[in-house]
């Protein structure tokens, strides 16, 4: 029987990155210890993150005048981090809320600036929706504009990016990064855990403008300061070196996909079939408009809940794992990251018709 793992994160990762990984765990590169074991100023590693930047900026297009760092602590370190290095005395942090990973991005800014929050939401009872972003209403003065593209337990994705005639654009990335194509050039700041679409957890990708490199900010720590990261090379400290290995390979599977372009068609012929027969079901409901649809988190409702317990147990029993919803909204969610295969979501619409002939 296939297993298929659908957590939101840490999430599924590519079987052949993993397989080799296996492979060299006690002997990377014919040298006979393991890249965990080696000093991250070595040659050989040296080399291996000069390859994952490369492969970074050829899959994502990113320009010259962007700098590329490999950081500690996650997504959440960056809701540390943003504030501290972008920091204005003389105009707000500008945060959008779309969700609960926009407000605690949000919520741990407050901690550091004078921070506002903007909410985008076009929520009604039966369904969940972002407002256009032309219709936001954003202030004239900003230090930044930060907002999250794709809510992960909301299952919203914002397709399109804002804009502002002086104010930096920040988006947290972390759940949709490299699952579809975007012109790096209109941010001015992307950053992303990598435990979804990039590798493990603690790892996490910085794109940065260099002119934003010259803002003072606010006293930070060194391993939150991305001028001293840059000049150091993401090695001012031990940086997590399995996890940049990992991250490494994944990218050049990326590349052995056909690239971005290639995983963003895929992405939709995943998302397409899931959302089309929950749509067409009247045993599932999602609540989210169509213009509004992750293409990396699908959430969706048992229209008689009291099955739920059913569902997750039946559905383990078939292989097909971490499908219960986050608690804050409650039946099921599948995150379809790049590394889950359309079988994947094949054998997870089987299951759902299947469950729903026998229950209703």
């Amino acid at each position: 029987m296939s297993v298929y793992n659908f957590c939101a994160g840490p999430a599924t990762l590519p079987p052949a990155v993993m397989q080799k990984a296996q492979q060299e765990f006690l002997d990377w590169q014919g040298i006979g210890v393991s890249v965990m074991e080696i000093s991250h100023r070595s040659d050989p590693f040296l080399a291996l993150a000069k390859q994952s930047e490369e492969r970074l900026r050829r899959l994502m297009n990113i320009p010259e005048e962007y700098t590329v760092l490999f950081m500690h602590g996650g997504g959440r370190g960056q809701f540390s981090a943003v504030p501290l290095n972008l920091h204005q005395d003389n105009a707000p942090a500008v945060y959008c809320h779309s969700g609960i990973w926009s407000q605690g991005a949000f919520d741990e800014a407050c901690k550091f600036t004078n921070a506002v929050s903007i909410d985008i939401r076009n929520d009604s009872e039966s369904e969940f929706s972002v407002v256009p972003v032309a219709e936001w209403k954003l202030p004239d003065t900003a230090s930044y504009i930060h907002y999250c593209p794709n809510e992960t337990i909301d299952g919203i994705e914002l397709f399109d990016v804002p804009k502002h005639p002086t104010a930096p654009i920040i988006a947290d990335m972390s759940s949709n990064i490299l699952s579809r194509e975007i012109n790096v050039s209109d941010f001015d700041l992307i950053y992303a855990g990598a435990q979804k679409n990039i590798g493990p957890s603690g790892l996490c990708i910085v794109i940065v403008k260099k002119t934003l490199l010259e803002r003072e900010g606010l006293p930070r720590p060194g391993i939150l300061d991305y001028a001293l990261e840059t000049k150091q090379g993401s090695m001012f400290n031990t940086p997590p070196t399995f996890a940049w290995y990992l991250a490494n390979e994944v990218f050049a599977w990326i590349e052995e996909q056909g690239g971005v372009k290639a995983v963003e068609e895929l992405n939709k012929k995943k998302a397409t079939l899931l959302y089309d027969f929950i749509d067409s079901s009247d045993f599932y409901s999602n609540k989210v408009a169509s213009g509004s649809r992750s293409l990396m988190n699908v959430p969706f409702w048992l229209n008689d809940e009291s099955l739920n317990s059913v569902f997750l147990s039946k559905a383990s029993e078939s292989g097909l794992l971490a499908l219960e919803g986050h608690r804050s909204v409650g039946g099921m969610r599948a995150s379809i990251y790049n590394a889950m295969p359309y079988e994947g979501v094949v054998a997870l619409v089987e299951f759902m018709a299947r469950f729903a002939q026998e229950h209703s």
